[in-house]
């Protein structure tokens, strides 16, 4: 089985370096036409450069198809004219890669508002802004493959990046919903938490780690992730060439009579809430109402 991706358009945001770059390459390499989004700046988000045009030139060397954009992911204007640019060259738009962000780490008592604000702006409204941009299109063509960027911060934790992660798990909350409103137009929604050796992660990872974790070993699952035959609503792991699947997990829970709803019945009931045998994977939201109408139902 080869993966193809001929006459594909496809945007790829901050694909001026790391991961980016290398969707944005082997993206070209498979036959797919490539808008290079990139605002150049610095791993803060500060200062501009023409990242962009070098990853374009580089594809346009080895015969691929490419065009670049300077627009910032967080001016949603900017983003619309990024997406009529690429359906004025090419015609359509198949394929949007959500890769572009910042980081402003540092502990959350010394974390100034203004760093909160630009990391969740750039990561989440910046993923919300292009996703929008190129929303009806996908609609009205009936095929779209979109892939948000989430982390293992933003599933997990990690000291010191509370405006990232609260980010990154918003991403990939975005993408359970609109992997319903897509559903009946062929779109398919998923969330990919990569690790990698970047200038995003050259000062958190061990030198020896950050060699291990060679960015296009990410590439292999973020591309199948926006192939024809991807899933939908998937959150895949992937570095250093291991791949891995994470859940939002429901347990049964446990229903407890009137006159235990008190603060105490769920202290004592507690071990049996949190208790996995039995949880489940739901598919939207309202499966958690009809758990808890079940539970009712059987505690008669």
């Amino acid at each position: 089985m080869t993966i193809d991706f001929t006459g594909k358009t496809a945007i790829v945001t901050g694909a001026g370096g790391g991961l980016g770059r290398e969707y944005a390459l082997e993206l070209a390499r498979r036959g797919a036409h490539v808008v290079v989004n990139d605002l150049g700046g610095s791993r803060d988000g500060t200062g501009k450069s023409d990242a962009a045009e070098q990853v374009v030139a580089e594809i346009e060397a080895a015969g691929g198809s490419a065009m670049a954009n300077g627009g910032s992911v967080t001016e949603y204007d900017q983003m619309v004219q990024m997406v009529e640019a690429a359906k004025a060259k090419w015609g359509r738009v198949d394929i949007l890669i959500n890769n572009a962000g910042i980081l402003r780490d540092k502990s959350f008592a010394k974390m100034e508002p203004a760093d909160f604000d630009i990391v969740v702006k750039v990561h989440l409204i910046g993923s919300a802004n292009v996703t929008k941009a190129v929303w009806e299109t996908m609609r009205e063509q009936a095929y779209g493959r979109i892939l948000m960027t989430a982390s293992s911060t933003g599933l997990f934790g990690n000291f010191g990046q509370a405006n990232y992660g609260a980010a990154k798990l918003g991403c990939a909350g975005l993408t359970k919903t609109l992997y319903l409103e897509g559903a009946k137009y062929n779109i398919r929604v998923n969330t990919l938490a990569p690790v990698a050796g970047t200038r995003m992660t050259e000062d958190i990872l061990p030198e020896q780690a950050f060699e291990a974790f060679d960015p296009v070993n990410v590439v292999p699952a973020a591309l199948y992730l926006v192939s024809e035959d991807a899933p939908t609503n998937m959150i895949i792991g992937a570095g250093a060439g291991v791949y891995q699947a994470s859940y939002v997990t429901l347990t049964p829970g446990v229903a407890l009579p009137p006159e235990q709803c008190t603060v105490e019945g769920v202290a004592e009931a507690f071990d049996r809430i949190v208790d996995r045998k039995g949880e489940t994977v739901p598919q939207n939201g309202a499966e958690q109402s009809m758990a808890i109408m079940k539970a009712l139902q059987a505690l008669g």
